[in-house]
């Protein structure tokens, strides 16, 4: 399973990343249905920082967000959504070969998305660490462009209107 298809289906949902359970069932090669049952029958092993179930709210917003086609695709049931630590229970409780295996792959995806995020705010603090040290340096500078920039925009309007006056 490759690393970039799993990360595709995480998502974030309160502030959480997350897996919903229809697409697990894709990947572990079963029907929701059956990943249902086997999660409420273990559902001691699932507290609410491994899995919760979405709101109707929730539901809508994956719907807007083309994360799920329609809510008549998820046949009236609510799905459930899985933490990383969630998924790795999984494991647990869907004992196949290929459960393992796949929780591998989730679980390498998850740790990507996780130093990927830290990357990326340590980069963004640094630039507005930059922006606030070279901020006042380049005001004139900024203001020559924000000049210029409003300068045309002021000569295409005037060039736009329509012309009154003696037409000779």
């Amino acid at each position: 399973m490759q690393l970039q298809t799993i990360q595709n289906k995480i998502y974030e949902l309160r502030g959480l990343k997350v897996m919903l359970d229809f697409e697990l069932a894709v990947l572990y090669e079963t029907d929701t249905r059956t990943l249902k049952q086997t999660v409420k029958r273990n559902r001691f092993r699932f507290p609410g920082d491994f899995m919760f179930e979405l709101s109707e709210s929730e539901i809508i917003e994956l719907v807007s967000q083309n994360v799920i086609p329609s809510k008549k695709h998820l046949g009236g049931a609510s799905p459930f959504a899985f933490t990383e630590q969630g998924v790795a229970m999984l494991s647990s409780v869907l004992k196949s070969r290929k459960a393992i295996e796949l929780n591998i792959a989730i679980m390498r995806a998850f740790v990507f998305i996780r130093q990927y995020a830290l990357s990326h705010k340590d980069l963004t603090d640094k630039l507005k660490e930059l922006e606030v040290k070279y901020d006042q340096k380049f005001e004139d500078v900024y203001e020559a462009l924000r000049y210029l920039l409003q300068k045309d925009q002021i000569q295409t309007q005037q060039s736009q209107r329509k012309q009154i006056g003696y037409k000779p």
